[in-house]
């Protein structure tokens, strides 16, 4: 028989794994939330880290796609707390359309799935 959930000691594994990923996620918003303040003061102090981290040798992102970048990031991080209160719930890695377990290489890439591939898939 197919296991239905994940030991305690794998959702600690993807707990630590969450845990990181988070506090980068919260990093890289603090960058693009100092960016878009930055933005207002038209400066010439465009040298900072967070302006370093985006341009690439291109332009400065516009404020409309930072902020964008932003929006996306925020969802990101609520994503990531919501994956942390399926690991207390032990409800984390069970796909939430076949009831199945999602496939753990999945879960490691994309840690907030909620679906398995084939329910991915189905989608469209």
């Amino acid at each position: 028989m197919a296991t239905t959930k994940y030991s305690d000691k794998e959702l600690k594994e993807f707990q630590d794994l969450i845990n990181h990923k988070l506090k980068e996620a919260k990093i890289d918003l603090d960058l693009l939330r100092g960016s878009l303040s930055h933005n207002d003061d038209h400066g010439t102090n465009d040298t900072g880290r967070s302006f370093n981290m985006m341009e690439d040798g291109s332009e400065t992102l516009s404020r409309e796609e930072m902020a964008q970048l932003a929006n996306r990031q925020e969802k990101f991080i609520t994503s990531l707390k919501n994956a942390l209160i399926r690991i207390e719930n032990k409800t984390y890695g069970i796909c939430r359309v076949t009831g199945k377990l999602i496939n753990k290489k999945r879960l490691m890439l994309v840690p907030h799935a909620t679906l398995s591939i084939e329910a991915k898939n189905a989608q469209g």
